[in-house]
């Protein structure tokens, strides 16, 4: 399932995927408690971040902003995806008020981490509230930064469905692959980037 961006207003984005409730109830089962995944979660990102110490220096310079919000939009973006070169890339588009990024995004944080020295993570915040975003980052931290997106202008400009949409970018740059909807299983996020990003 997908959010659609364009369904609701900033202001209304508590109303948004009620198709989605159980499914976000089910993950936030899978999660634990509201205050249990900032700790665990915490703890893990460290343990990731210091995993992954001696990354190539582009990707340890993603590492270093782990959990930011960027600004600078579809220019920056577009920019930073250009400068990893050489490295295949994958962008995922996300919000706080979406149900289904919440499932997906604990199968972000262990692939991120698990190959975040040959791969390169870039997310993208879609129409959210600043802080928001920030509680969101904060309940699922990640090992790489996304740039903001308050108005859906990169959103738009990739023609997605709705969110969560992930893109993947082979090493030479081209855009290869667009998935819509939640990866639910590292085996399923594991399998698009071999096949998609890395062209095996």
């Amino acid at each position: 399932m997908l959010c659609d961006p364009h369904a609701v207003k900033v202001a209304a984005i508590a109303g948004i995927c009620v198709v989605v409730i159980a499914a976000v109830v089910v993950g936030l089962m899978q999660a634990g408690s509201e205050d249990e995944p900032a700790a665990s979660g915490a703890a893990s990102q460290k343990e990731a971040l210091a995993a992954l110490a001696g990354s190539p220096p582009r990707l340890a310079a993603l590492h270093r902003q782990a959990d930011r919000l960027l600004p600078g939009g579809q220019a920056a973006l577009k920019g930073r995806i250009s400068g990893l070169r050489g490295f295949p890339v994958v962008v995922n588009f996300w919000a706080s008020w979406c149900g289904p990024c919440r499932l997906e995004m604990p199968v972000l944080q262990k692939v991120s981490a698990a190959r975040g020295r040959e791969v390169a993570f870039l997310g993208v915040n879609i129409q959210d509230n600043r802080a928001a975003a920030g509680r969101f980052s904060d309940q699922f931290p990640v090992t790489y930064p996304s740039y903001e997106d308050p108005r859906g202008t990169i959103f738009n400009s990739y023609g997605l469905a709705g969110a969560p949409s992930t893109v993947f970018y082979t090493p030479k740059g081209k855009r290869e692959y667009i998935h819509s909807g939640p990866y639910r299983s590292v085996a399923a996020l594991n399998r698009d980037i071999d096949r998609y990003a890395l062209g095996r």
